[in-house]
């Protein structure tokens, strides 16, 4: 900013020069005084300038509406929305939301550093602002075949870059703990930024020896005992409400005055449909008040918390000086967002997106699909014990149980045992062609009939696959393959509904209102299946991801999170 435009900054703070517009009549929500206050705001050249009476250019009447800082989601996967940035802008800004911190580590495990710079091109410009923490863990853990690895050399490439503000979440924390020599490269390199981190259950000397490192965040918090521990210990707790993880209920207790300025709230990992039709994080605001919650902390735990943590400065917060994003609401407890401003500027009203988003271009993160040939025996299982471990699904968590299980044969292949509701799982390995395919058991699908596959298994997106028997299996993954990414249903041989994701295998390149539509079509022949979860393909991506407890399935086998090894499916 140059001296004169800052001059006339304060000309019209003074009130020497006319602002630009005054919203009249509403109740500010003060983020720092904690009060709702019945003032006038005075708007100039996009930053607040003041409260009060002043001379506009244009005046907004906002009669008995209450005025809020815009929102910001503090810890999301871009991806998981299976939206392209341009499209997550249109769902996400008519409910209210400014900003977005991403780290981009699914497409990066996918495609390594052109998809970080995929995601910093597509949202460069956009309205919604699109924040992006450097992706640590790429691969995730040496216990799966990824599509990329991302050493620090790659990492510090980004480091100054345009909306990179630090390192995302150090989901290898059994070896950082251990002292890997990678995870201390990456983490001392971005020692002076923010550095998120990843450590569900960590706790006592292990937790001491991790914040150590400077790491400055947790979002895997479940139980509040944990929470409390990794607050007291320094960290900022990101409490988390997505479509599959939803620990906000058990972890709100935690949100006392005394400690509420060090918490956000975030959605990590949500899906498109959900967006459009349950909101983004006034949707969560909904449910923090609900259940209790003063409405003033609510939203200070997704503006100004969120802005002092990662560092940005003049937003969060209406008051002057301060970026004049800002939300109407029309309560503090329904949290229906009216109008939405961005610098000044209206660009959504009653949930309609008032401007254009850029066009994205489609070519630069296509998927890449090396799958080595496979066939129907490729999926079945020689039974060599009456009992197995088994995934046990927990509601609402992305954590599993690790369950001891008699397991039902036929012909000497383990089969899927209704009665037990157990399922056969498979995780195919789609970067390399190494004709890698793991193959475990799951409960708590209550599938009856068919398979559900996709190309969306975190961290390194191989393709998994739940089904009942081998056929439909082989036929789901088959899809998956020649659509070069997606989701799909197949039942009794036939592929009932699937929605392609060409971007990486992770994203569509359709607008947001076909996405929402592909998912629910695909929802209507999951139930078919007889599948008891709401949110099926959402449950089935993190089976894979070994760095959440407790037994998980990856293409190179069984792991034992806790153990952080491979284990027998067998007992």
């Amino acid at each position: 900013m140059d001296a004169e435009t800052l001059n006339r900054r304060i000309e019209a703070a003074r009130g020497d020069r006319p602002v630009d517009m005054s919203f009249r009549g509403g109740r500010l929500v003060n983020v720092f005084s904690g009060r709702v206050d019945q003032v006038d705001l005075a708007v100039y050249d996009g930053v607040v300038v003041g409260f009060g009476n002043y001379k506009a250019d244009r005046i907004i009447d906002v009669q008995g509406k209450f005025l809020a800082p815009a929102f910001m989601d503090g810890h999301l996967h871009l991806e998981s929305s299976m939206l392209a940035p341009p499209e997550l802008a249109k769902a996400a800004l008519p409910h209210g939301t400014a900003a977005v911190f991403c780290d981009p580590h699914e497409i990066a495990n996918v495609l390594g550093r052109p998809g970080i710079e995929y995601m910093l091109e597509v949202s460069r410009g956009l309205p919604l602002d699109v924040f992006l923490m450097l992706s640590s863990c790429v691969p995730a853990t040496p216990l799966e075949t990824s599509g990329a690895i991302l050493g620090v050399g790659e990492l510090l490439g980004f480091r100054g870059r345009d909306r990179v503000l630090g390192l995302a979440e150090m989901m290898n924390f059994p070896g950082l703990v251990a002292g890997f020599p990678d995870a201390l490269e990456k983490v001392a390199a971005f020692h002076d930024l923010v550095v998120d981190g990843h450590a569900p259950l960590l706790s006592g000397l292990g937790l001491n020896a991790y914040l150590s490192a400077g790491i400055g965040s947790d979002h895997e918090c479940t139980r509040l005992d944990e929470a409390v521990e990794k607050l007291a210990k320094g960290m900022r707790i990101m409490i988390r409400e997505g479509t599959q993880a939803k620990d906000l209920e058990a972890l709100l207790p935690l949100v006392t005055a005394a400690v509420s300025r060090r918490c956000m709230f975030v959605c990590d990992d949500l899906h498109a449909d959900e967006i459009l039709e349950s909101g983004h994080l006034d949707r969560i605001l909904r449910r923090a008040v609900a259940l209790g919650l003063d409405p003033i902390t609510a939203i200070q735990m997704v503006t100004i918390n969120t802005c002092e943590y990662f560092g940005l400065k003049r937003r969060g917060a209406l008051v002057p000086g301060y970026r004049a994003d800002l939300v109407v609401l029309d309560s503090l407890y329904k949290f229906q967002v009216e109008k939405v401003f961005i610098q000044g500027q209206p660009v959504a009203e009653d949930g309609r997106l008032l401007i254009d988003t850029a066009s994205f271009p489609q070519t630069q993160a296509k998927g890449r699909f090396r799958v080595a040939p496979f066939s129907l025996d490729s999926f079945k299982i020689e039974a060599k014990s009456t009992q197995a471990r088994v995934i046990g699904l927990i509601p609402g968590q992305i954590m599993t149980q690790h369950l001891n299980m008699p397991v039902k044969i036929e012909n000497g292949a383990v089969c899927a045992d209704f009665d037990q509701d157990v399922a056969k799982l498979a995780v195919v390995e789609r970067h390399q062609a190494t004709g890698n395919i793991g193959l475990g058991l799951v409960q708590g699908f209550g599938l009856k009939k068919g398979a559900l596959a996709s190309s969306v298994a975190h961290d390194s997106h191989n393709i998994v696959c739940v089904g009942v028997n081998d056929r439909d299996i082989h036929l789901a993954v088959s899809t998956v393959v020649e659509m070069n990414g997606g989701l799909c249903v197949v039942i009794d041989g036939q592929v009932r509904q699937q929605l392609r994701l060409p971007v990486a295998g992770l994203m569509s390149d359709l607008p947001v209102a076909e996405v929402a539509a592909g998912i629910k079509r695909l929802s209507v022949a999951v139930g078919e299946t007889g599948c008891t979860q709401d949110q099926p393909f959402m449950i089935l991506s993190f089976l894979a991801l070994p760095v959440i407890p407790s037994l998980k399935l990856t293409d190179r086998g069984l792991v034992d999170v806790d153990k952080f090894d491979f284990v027998s499916l067998f007992v």
